[in-house]
């Protein structure tokens, strides 16, 4: 009985992806507290600190199909914590009272976090592959307009021309940040947790860190420094590195929905028969992708601030916050899924009108070229009194409703300078678009 967008049957499609809700799934969760007991008997019964016999025994029911799960939910209701249901059922299935060597000197919280991060490992591979793929569009993207005009918009309002592969290469300058943040972090998300019930490993005489080093290298994770039992900032770096990634995929979402607008109409997502179609309109084309990019990503920064409610905690283990971090990182990885997932469709088949876009930067009939005016008339005039003169004009323009470059042409204080095709050059578009070409190039050379 789903009930939230990321379980719906109708919605889980839209809002996330089958990849992630496998991650975050009971199932997985469960398998992960089993390939940590499973882990922990391999190395105790390795340092002889468990019997070898004990250590096989457990290994071989560390399996999801030999857990009850209906039990376990029952298990968990009563207890609190799923750890200790997994151990009991465990316990139950080992011959001869074997299983009471499993989670030898462990805690609750060691074997939660240790499975989260081995969940998280998951999760930031999916993220890195659709981080990968939306770069590639981008890149493309990029190349392919390199030297598109298309118009540059401050506030909302016409600016200067710019190039269609300008605005696309820097997103993808963003997201090849983001990729080098995920690689950077994994160094220190990725830590496993063995430390007994405060954090000391009291539990264990012998063999304390000898296990704790070969637990976490048995499950490919870095050993930690000291426990982090209530030290939640690794966590809650996951949820800020989401958060920032969703930042840029939502700025992706916003222009491409400025743009889809009938009265610009520079790009479209992807076309599909009756996509984004109304139930009353049928001429419209709604920016659907964009739009739950938009909702996904606007949810996951609220999430990226409640990790860091839950770095807020009580002593050495804490009563609440920890539970913040079950409650909304995978939700927070689900709805990041879907959004990638989004972009990753927009991109891959945005279809861009480049023809539109040159309509666009001529409907104010040269007012956007006043600032190539302005600088070509500056070595004569001085650049304050080509602005003045310029800005008169451009209001002239608007109020007469005729070309700048008329206006321009007519002026003596300008003719005498420059005459009507040397204007004319100043005014085309084209030949006003600066570095955007270099800037364009130097993103696409910096890729790996």
């Amino acid at each position: 009985m789903p009930s939230t967008l990321i379980d719906s049957a109708i919605f889980q499609g839209i809002f996330s992806s089958d990849a992630m809700r496998q991650v975050w799934s009971d199932e997985n969760r469960t398998q992960k507290y089993l390939d940590v007991e499973r882990a922990l008997a391999i190395v105790q019964g390795r340092l002889g600190l468990i019997p070898q016999e004990a250590a096989d025994e457990i290994v071989r029911h560390c399996r999801l199909d030999e857990i009850d799960m209906a039990k376990l939910r029952q298990q968990t209701e009563r207890i609190g914590y799923p750890i200790l249901g997994v151990v009991s059922q465990l316990n139950a299935l080992c011959r001869d009272r074997l299983g009471e060597y499993c989670h030898w000197g462990a805690t609750t919280q060691d074997i939660t976090d240790t499975a989260t991060v081995l969940q998280i490992r998951e999760a930031l591979q999916i993220v890195d592959d659709e981080l990968a793929a939306i770069s590639a569009a981008l890149a493309q993207l990029a190349r392919r307009h390199r030297d598109t005009p298309m118009i540059g918009r401050s506030n909302l309002q016409q600016a200067i021309p710019v190039t269609f592969g300008y605005k696309m290469a820097g997103l993808l300058s963003a997201i090849e940040r983001h990729r080098q943040r995920l690689v950077q972090l994994k160094a220190r998300v990725l830590v496993g947790e063995f430390a007994g019930a405060a954090g000391t490993l009291a539990s264990l005489s012998t063999g304390a860190m000898e296990t704790q080093a070969g637990l976490c290298a048995e499950l490919g994770l870095q050993q930690p420094l000291i426990a982090w039992h209530t030290i939640r900032d690794n966590i809650a770096e996951v949820g800020a590195f989401l958060g920032l990634v969703g930042g840029t995929l939502g700025k992706l979402s916003m222009d491409v929905k400025l743009m889809m607008q009938t009265e610009v109409a520079e790009v479209y997502e992807p076309y599909a028969h009756g996509r984004g179609s109304s139930s009353t309109m049928p001429q419209k084309r709604n920016p659907i992708s964009s739009c739950y990019i938009h909702a996904a990503i606007s949810v996951v920064r609220q999430h990226a601030a409640a990790l860091m409610d839950a770095m807020v905690a009580d002593h050495e283990r804490s009563t609440g916050p920890w539970e913040i971090e079950w409650i909304v990182l995978p939700e927070a990885f689900c709805l990041m899924a879907g959004a990638l997932k989004q972009s990753r469709f927009v991109l891959e088949g945005l279809e861009v009108d480049e023809a539109r876009m040159r309509h666009n930067i001529d409907i104010t009939h040269g007012l956007v070229m006043s600032e190539a005016v302005m600088m070509g008339l500056g070595p004569y005039l001085g650049r304050e009194a080509a602005h003045d003169l310029v800005y008169d004009l451009c209001r002239d323009a608007v109020q007469q409703q005729r070309p700048l470059l008329d206006l321009l042409a007519a002026h003596p204080d300008i003719s005498r300078h420059l005459d009507r095709d040397a204007l004319a050059a100043l005014c085309e578009p084209a030949g006003y678009l600066g570095q955007s070409g270099h800037m364009v190039d130097r993103v696409l050379a910096s890729l790996g």
